[in-house]
């Protein structure tokens, strides 16, 4: 069984977790000022539909369901399931070398 990091409540089973989407994902816009609903089908079939399906390194989205109830990005590894970090919403998204470890800022 996979082990996640919730940033609240430290190291739980994957069973607490429901997988939320992919992170970082920008909801379609027709820009300006203009209502949402001006926005054409084909952004909003591409922004529902149109996934990645990457292999190796995924920045993903989940929520803690049966524990804190926070939603949170995380840098998973789709091949092997190895988490490379864990980062609340908001946070900037963490730099990763070649091998998915979390750069150091400061390099």
């Amino acid at each position: 069984m996979m082990q996640v990091l919730c940033p609240w409540c430290g190291v739980r089973d994957e069973d607490e977790f429901t997988y939320g989407g992919p992170a970082h994902i920008t909801r379609p816009t027709s820009g300006g000022d203009a209502p949402q609903q001006d926005v054409s089908d084909e952004k909003w079939a591409s922004y529902l539909y149109e996934k990645d399906n990457v292999k190796g390194i995924a920045r993903e989205r989940w929520v803690h369901v049966h524990g804190c109830g926070q939603w949170f990005n995380l840098a998973r590894d789709t091949v092997s399931h190895k988490i490379h970090c864990v980062y609340k919403m908001g946070e900037p998204c963490p730099v990763l070398t070649p091998e998915g470890d979390p750069k150091n800022r400061n390099d």
